[in-house]
């Protein structure tokens, strides 16, 4: 099954499982450890007249009083995703303008770095940038993903091609998940009935 197939069993368990009320749209992005669910929210009504302040003042009360009052569903729910897939899920909301995501991972990444790249980590701490060398790398990551989102979105395309072109080859195997499709797995003379 390809990364694509994978998210789009994901997307339409949590469109059967999600109650409707919830979202008006939902984004969902995938790595290797971790689903985030992003919904979004119906705008607050407020006066035409309302200032910038007010909006973004309103946007967050919205998505506060939706975290606060589906906690335990969204609970239950990621639980149960979290056992369909053998990965850890996260929420999020947006409401206009605002976005906010709730408890994400911070997964540990090990990198060898030659003395030029850490002088530039190094440089970033220096400086007051970040703290840390592991939040200056941070950092530079965010800071790539924002200014090249474009290449990084035609590769991830080129990848899922690759991807499915794999999926497609002589020996193809099935990863086995619960979102769905039942896993038959292999039979044996004694396991076949």
């Amino acid at each position: 099954m390809t990364r694509q197939e994978r998210e789009q069993r994901i997307r339409g368990w949590l469109s059967g499982r999600l109650p409707e009320e919830w979202f008006d749209l939902v984004e969902l992005t995938t790595d290797r450890e971790e689903i985030t669910v992003v919904g979004h929210l119906a705008a607050p009504k407020l006066e035409d007249e309302a200032s910038p302040v007010e909006r973004a003042a309103a946007e967050a009360g919205r998505i506060k009083e939706f975290r606060e009052r589906t906690r335990d569903d969204r609970i239950r729910i990621a639980r149960e995703l979290e056992h369909a897939t053998g990965q850890k899920v996260a929420w999020g909301a947006c409401c206009g303008e605002s976005r906010e995501t709730f408890t994400t991972l911070s997964v540990p990444v090990m990198t060898r770095l030659r003395q030029s790249e850490r002088r530039v980590l190094d440089t970033l701490v220096d400086s007051g940038v970040a703290r840390t060398r592991s939040e200056a790398l941070a950092w530079c990551v965010k800071l790539v993903g924002r200014n090249a989102e474009s290449w990084l979105g035609e590769l991830r395309a080129a990848m899922a091609h690759v991807e499915r072109v794999r999926a497609e080859g002589p020996d193809a195997g099935e990863v086995a998940d619960n979102l769905g499709e039942p896993d038959e797995g292999p039979k044996t003379a004694a396991g076949a009935s």
